[in-house]
């Protein structure tokens, strides 16, 4: 990004995010116009702490508590003890991205308003972002209702100099690294602790790095299919754009346009069977634009969704203009669940029509090619096993697409009756696009062996400057070696954008 981030102002969206969290110092700023909107709304805390009256999470203790009163001279107290109870997550530690993209979002959902914190809560965000502070947090423990609260009251501990940190890649005493700093610590004060604690960012971080794979692994899978298609010799005529018109649903017609934009330029190898009476290829290749393209509006949908979180004040209670603050249900996860719960799905059958296309590419008896398209096959097993690697991963994929977003345990005696499991759809969901960025690994690796197997017929130049980039990183393979370290590199290289960027760089557009 060059112009710096507006936070508070400016629009969100899931790539920007991604951007703006990818390095330390992300390049945002607070605009004097933001900052007003803060006070203001703090001025109406402020302005109820003078009153008197009883507000909840203010004055009152939480959840089935929300009834008890609190004195003024414990408020403090009852803040901090709110943080460090609810400090108690488990499971891996999530990764450096995802706290720094925590931070940013929420100095961007306080800076909306709504939310009452003071500058000095804003301010320690903001010096934890400079000097890329990182709060450790567990990803697991939050139920996604009442807002991600074990996961947030970690952030929260961090800035109030407690618990640890990530800095400088290694996993530190917040306290200590604050004091070594020179950075100020956070002293929560009235209705803080809870706004920190509070709302569905924690889910809807996750929701937005899934997103960002999501769309290269939709995008990389066209290619990847275009190169199986020529490696046994199959037809284009199902991506006519007469076919496409008569049934226009949107993702439909994009991968259809994709794949005739990938067979633009001439094919040798396609060329190579014109006439051979072979009238239809598998549903495999076929269908490609429909259920490539299924998958492409669910992404769209959930991007949609994500985009509106991203924007939106999700903690409780919320303070509004005419000096109301209202107790709400903003915190609740559902549609961040639901939407994840589909985003699973949606990748899950990228990786079970890739499979398919692997097993036509390992088979003989539909590809044409050598049994598990290796030479001296007998001697050499080639890619049978890769292959089944691809099925356990899909099997896998289908037990993980159960939706966690049905499920609900009640909570707090019961004060909190339904909840929407949204970090778990959202953890899970990135387990789905793990698994299946390797079976789209194993089906690019297996689609390149097909074609070493044709030549001297190459595919037209747009397939093989992805093929050449392929071999650069994994070898033909002449006879048997253990393929893992292979699999793993051409994963990655797929997940950072590797055959999107070999198409930017020969001025390919996919849509």
């Amino acid at each position: 990004m060059s112009l710096p981030f507006k936070l508070g102002l400016d629009k969100l969206t899931p790539d920007i995010l991604s951007i703006l969290s990818s390095k330390p110092k992300p390049n945002v700023v607070v605009t004097e116009q933001a900052r007003h909107r803060l006070l203001k709304y703090r001025g109406i805390v402020e302005q109820a702490l003078l009153s008197g009256d009883t507000h909840y999470g203010i004055n009152t203790g939480f959840g089935y508590l929300s009834d008890v009163r609190i004195e003024d001279s414990s408020l403090k107290e009852l803040q901090e003890n709110l943080v460090r109870s609810h400090a108690c997550g488990t499971g891996p530690l999530a990764e450096a991205k995802v706290s720094r993209s925590l931070l940013i979002l929420r100095a961007h959902t306080f800076l909306l308003g709504h939310s009452g914190v003071t500058e000095r809560c804003l301010d320690c965000i903001l010096g934890f972002l400079n000097f890329d502070i990182l709060p450790a947090i567990p990803t697991k423990g939050s139920v996604g209702a009442s807002g991600d609260l074990a996961p947030l009251a970690h952030l929260a501990l961090g800035l109030m100099g407690e618990g640890k940190v990530w800095y400088k890649g290694e996993l530190q005493s917040a306290a200590a690294v604050c004091q070594s700093l020179g950075v100020e610590v956070l002293s929560p004060q009235p209705k803080e602790g809870l706004s920190l604690i509070n709302g569905t960012h924690f889910m809807t971080v996750l929701a937005a790095k899934a997103l960002k794979l999501a769309g290269t692994l939709s995008r990389s899978a066209d290619v990847i299919a275009a190169l199986s298609l020529d490696a046994i010799r199959g037809t284009a005529i199902a991506f006519d754009d007469r076919i496409h018109a008569v049934r226009p649903q949107v993702g439909q017609q994009l991968v259809a346009q994709n794949m005739r934009t990938l067979y633009k330029s001439q094919d040798e190898i396609m060329g190579s069977h014109e006439g051979c009476g072979k009238v239809q290829d598998p549903y495999s290749f076929r269908c490609l634009p429909q259920v490539h393209g299924a998958s492409r509006d669910a992404i769209k949908w959930v991007t949609d969704t994500i985009t509106i979180e991203l924007n939106s004040v999700t903690d409780n209670p919320l303070c509004f203009e005419d000096g109301s603050i209202l107790s709400g249900g903003n915190f609740h996860g559902q549609p961040i669940a639901m939407a994840m719960d589909f985003l699973a799905i949606a990748i899950s059958e990228l990786g079970s029509i890739s499979e398919r296309r692997t097993e036509k590419l390992t088979n003989p008896n539909l590809s044409g090619l050598p049994p598990f398209v290796i030479k001296e096959s007998g001697l050499n097993s080639g890619y049978m096993i890769p292959h089944v690697v691809a099925a356990a991963l899909v099997s896998e994929n289908k037990v993980l697409c159960h939706p966690a977003s049905v499920d609900s345990i009640p909570t707090s005696a019961d004060k909190e009756d339904h909840v929407s499991m949204g970090p778990i759809a959202a953890r899970k969901c990135l387990e789905v696009l793990e698994n299946t960025a390797s079976v789209l690994a194993i089906e690019l690796l297996a689609s390149c062996q097909g074609l070493d197997m044709l030549k001297p017929l190459k595919p037209n130049a747009t397939l093989n400057a992805v093929y050449d980039n392929v071999r650069k990183i994994s070898p033909e393979m002449v006879r048997d070696r253990s393929l893992h370290e292979d699999i793993k590199r051409v994963r990655d290289w797929i997940c950072d954008d590797g055959i999107l960027g070999v198409l930017k760089d020969i001025n390919v557009s996919l849509v």
